[in-house]
């Protein structure tokens, strides 16, 4: 008589495990160095305003803890229930965006692009990318069938991501409207869109910047200046439009090689604009010098190769177009931030991802890797399903 034993080969080790790991350590070591250098760049100014000196440390750490918690409760979240809810993040979104126009609005540099809810500040667009890398996501892998006809990779991607572009410019902010753009693009390019489309796509978006950057005269104004003048030639600008760029460039001069080590910058005294915010990185060049601003930078190009590489093992479209476009949107943000603090582009007020003083940005990058977590748990689970073997025995 033969008896068969039903047997589950033991699971093998999913390398997603390994980069999971990697990916939670960086993401903390970015988290940490921000909080850190929120505290030090706007220590001064907190103290001179009569405020808590340790003021950045208690609400940038308060925000990394809220984003930290939801990144962990996301990770627990099936991505079915993700991808169902995000149709209702994308309506609360637009509501957002639209309520920076009413009463609860308010304008900063010339853009209106926050919602003063008492003490707190809130930036929709921020929250947008969210949503956004989210909903695309999860509409191109719904119609994965059908990106292969240009009318389903158009509607209704395009449409209602140019809706939420039109709201954010006409509060004057640019610089969000050209990381949505290159975050939506990396969605599309890793959900496999063909070249062909995404070719047309981004011909229209270059039209489209360049007609909402004509629309305003003070963008005019700011692409003509910096196309114009040079900043460490002509002094007549050096106390007008100059003074941010030039006061950055001077703090990275500063730093050196090694830096004036942490809290030691001048440049946060009164003299560099927005040092804990859109200009941290100048401050942190100063204090930690050249290997610390090459650190930070490998650090983010650590987080965007390893996003890659999970991608790589993943088998859903959702987590192909999902983590493709975070890792496009932390890069093209990471990118433009370090491009304006080093002169490459105007001043566009983007921040740097993980480490520019702001709750609504912060939260949001942390949420959009709660969302790789989840997709990262799903495939281990799906990786760990163990093969049935039969044994026979006389």
């Amino acid at each position: 008589m033969q008896r068969f034993r039903v047997a589950h080969a033991p699971p093998k080790r999913s390398p997603l495990t390994r980069l999971r790991g990697a990916l939670l350590g960086i993401v903390a070591l970015l988290v940490i160095v921000g909080v850190t250098m929120v505290q030090s760049a706007g220590q001064v100014t907190a103290i001179a305003a009569g405020a808590n000196p340790y003021g950045g440390l208690m609400r940038q750490g308060g925000f990394a803890v809220v984003g930290l918690v939801g990144m962990a409760i996301l990770s627990r979240v099936r991505l079915a229930t993700i991808r169902r809810y995000s149709w209702v993040a994308l309506l609360i979104g637009f509501a957002l965006q639209l309520l920076v126009y009413t009463p609860l609005g308010h304008e900063a540099g010339g853009n209106r692009n926050w919602l003063r809810l008492g003490p707190m500040s809130l930036q929709p667009a921020e929250f947008m990318k969210f949503v956004l890398v989210v909903w695309v996501s999860t509409v191109l892998a719904t119609k994965r069938q059908l990106l292969g006809r240009w009318v389903h990779v158009v509607i209704p991607v395009i449409p209602v991501v140019a809706l939420s572009m039109f709201i954010n410019v006409m509060g004057g902010d640019l610089g969000t409207l050209m990381i949505i753009t290159a975050l939506v693009f990396g969605c599309l390019f890793f959900a496999q869109v063909r070249l062909r489309f995404l070719g047309s796509i981004a011909l229209i978006a270059l039209v489209g910047i360049g007609v909402m950057t004509l629309i305003k005269p003070n963008r005019v104004f700011r692409v003509m200046h910096f196309l114009e003048v040079d900043c460490f030639v002509d002094t007549e600008h050096a106390y007008d439009m100059c003074w941010q760029s030039l006061n950055g460039f001077w703090a990275l001069a500063n730093g050196g090689v090694t830096g004036t080590g942490l809290g030691g910058s001048r440049a946060k005294w009164f003299w560099l604009p927005e040092a804990d915010n859109d200009f941290i990185f100048a401050v942190l060049g100063e204090e930690l010098g050249l290997l610390g601003g090459v650190a930070l930078l490998g650090l983010f190009v650590a987080l965007v190769w390893v996003l890659l590489r999970i991608m790589h093992h993943c088998d859903d479209p959702f987590a192909w177009s999902l983590i493709g476009g975070t890792a496009t949107w932390i890069a093209a943000q990471m990118t433009v931030n370090v491009a304006v603090v080093l002169g490459f582009v105007p001043v566009l007020g983007v921040p740097l991802p993980f480490i520019s003083a702001g709750g609504t940005s912060l939260v949001s990058a942390l949420l959009a890797m709660g969302v790789v977590f989840a997709c990262i748990r799903e495939q281990v689970n799906a990786d760990a399903t163990g093969t049935v073997q039969f044994e026979a025995r006389g």
